[in-house]
């Protein structure tokens, strides 16, 4: 019995689940780089899963030639790659890995992505095929529950460059010990709560396209006891309840809309004032998260949210549009220096939405709708309701430390859009990839109706992964943090500092 020890603690683990099994005494504010390793150029370092009894990250890596890049990870300051994964008998590009006990689960879209995806699962020691199952159109992302029981794919569903076909988006919930069974979950069952729902933020405005083929699913978590799952709806501006029990979607948390006319929320809309300077405008944001985490406390689920925003822009629809722009217009009562407003040293740069705004139908904007919320949020994952957003607090770090993206002030600012959540010591921390500044921002969230800030580590060219490894699983016995970058092929690691 004692040689089967090993293996039912392996067993817990997923995708470097926050599982604190061994407590380390690490300061949780002191992450410093010890390894860095390039597997290519754009799109070559997206996303990493780590199998812990292998000690091999697996990489996605849609460079050149879309495949699974291996890296021996059994000393983090020395990787190297020793191998890869053709995706070439599966389909398209691979979107997002997880692994459990030995076995790397990789989300496939089709060649035509708005076809059926696939969800491959390997051996990571062998690389051995060991099941292929179908899935719904674009899965971009995969993770297996804490419990290993169920493989979940997010099935963004996104339309063609014409917008003439447009799948539904679905979530697949994939039984492992029922040799893979696989149900995929539509919206449907909520069309008829549409109204309501957009009444509190959700939104809904594809052309000719019906609820189900509107809502895009983005990114699962799923609870430590594997009993619930929640999906960001990111387009749509929502989050979603799934029991994996009876496997049925249970409810829609729309997240309405971020007030920007405030001191401590206020932004730097403009890449053209010769400035960076963060202040009140009479703008809205729309949380639109892309990835999520959750851990519970004190009995409460609660979900935290990277909140990117995310354009709708095809050749056959595009919602984006600049302040500035002649075909937008105003309401003068409600903007009477609107003149002023649409420079370009004011709001004339900032992108809004076309979909939004015009609340009495005559063709002029009476609120102003920009994409993404420039932060993280903290939501109940019983209710929905918001207990905490950062306000601006990304930007004010980023930009004392001389790294804010100015260029990007005018499309969604520092763009948080991974985040990943771990025990590091004593403390429960969240780590926020900043896509447009290329750094990850750490907070201390034991407490998760106030977050504390930490530290900011510097990435590579756009973080597109972030990963924690717990000490428990982690080969140097210290907590890790992976950031892939998807710009530049670059993969970092960070490890929390012993006391």
């Amino acid at each position: 019995m004692k040689k089967l020890l090993p293996l039912v603690f392996i067993t817990l683990f997923f995708s470097c689940a926050d599982h604190n099994l061994d407590f380390v005494n690490e300061d949780a504010s002191a992450f410093s780089e010890i390894g860095m390793i390039d597997v290519g150029d754009v799109g070559a370092a997206e996303i990493t899963a780590y199998d812990p009894i292998t000690k091999r990250l697996f990489v996605v890596n849609n460079g050149t030639v879309n495949k699974i890049d291996i890296v021996d990870f059994s000393n983090p300051s020395a990787m190297k790659v020793i191998g890869s994964i053709s995706m070439a008998p599966y389909g398209g590009a691979v979107n997002s890995l997880s692994t459990f006990n030995g076995h790397l689960a990789a989300a496939i879209e089709s060649l035509n992505k708005q076809n059926p995806g696939k969800v491959v699962v390997f051996n990571t020691t062998t690389y051995a095929e060991i099941k292929v199952v179908e899935v719904g159109a674009l899965p971009d992302m995969v993770t297996y529950s804490k419990d290993g029981n169920f493989i979940l794919t997010a099935n963004e569903g996104e339309p063609n460059d014409a917008y003439s076909v447009d799948p539904v988006g679905s979530v697949s919930i994939i039984s492992v010990k029922d040799n893979y069974n696989v149900v995929n979950l539509d919206f449907s069952p909520f069309a008829s709560q549409q109204a309501a729902l957009m009444a509190k933020g959700l939104r809904i405005f594809g052309p000719n396209a019906s609820f189900a083929q509107d809502i895009e699913p983005e990114y699962i978590t799923v609870s430590e006891d594997s009993k619930t799952a929640w999906v960001t709806l990111q387009e749509n501006n929502a989050i979603a309840k799934i029991d994996l029990v009876s496997k049925t979607i249970t409810g829609i948390f729309p997240l309405g809309f971020k007030n920007y006319n405030t001191s401590p929320t206020g932004i730097d809309p403009s890449d053209r004032d010769n400035a960076i300077s963060l202040n009140a405008w009479p703008v809205y944001g729309i949380y639109q998260p892309d990835a999520i985490a959750t851990y519970t406390h004190n009995g409460v689920p609660y979900l935290f949210t990277a909140n990117e925003g995310d354009v709708r822009e095809y050749t056959g629809f595009a919602e984006n549009r600049r302040i500035g722009a002649n075909a937008v217009t105003l309401d003068p009562t409600i903007f009477p220096n609107a003149s002023t407003l649409k420079q370009e040293a004011q709001l004339g740069r900032l992108n809004i939405t076309t979909t939004l705004g015009d609340t009495d139908g005559d063709k002029d904007y009476d609120a102003l709708y920009s994409f993404g919320a420039r932060s993280f949020s903290v939501w109940n994952g019983n209710t929905g309701a918001l207990v905490f957003d950062s306000q601006n607090d990304l930007e004010v770090r980023n930009i004392a430390a001389g790294i804010y993206d100015d260029g990007r002030s005018d499309d969604k600012g520092v763009e948080p859009e991974g985040i990943a959540i771990g025990q590091v010591g004593a403390k429960k921390v969240i780590f926020v990839g900043l896509e447009r500044s290329d750094a990850v921002a750490i907070y201390d969230v034991s407490n998760p109706q106030a977050p504390v800030f930490l530290q900011l580590l510097k990435s590579g060219d756009a973080p597109e992964g972030v990963l924690f490894i717990s000490a428990t699983y982690s080969p140097t016995k210290q907590s890790l943090i992976v950031v892939s970058s998807e710009n530049d092929g670059v993969i970092k690691v960070f490890q929390a500092k012993p006391l």
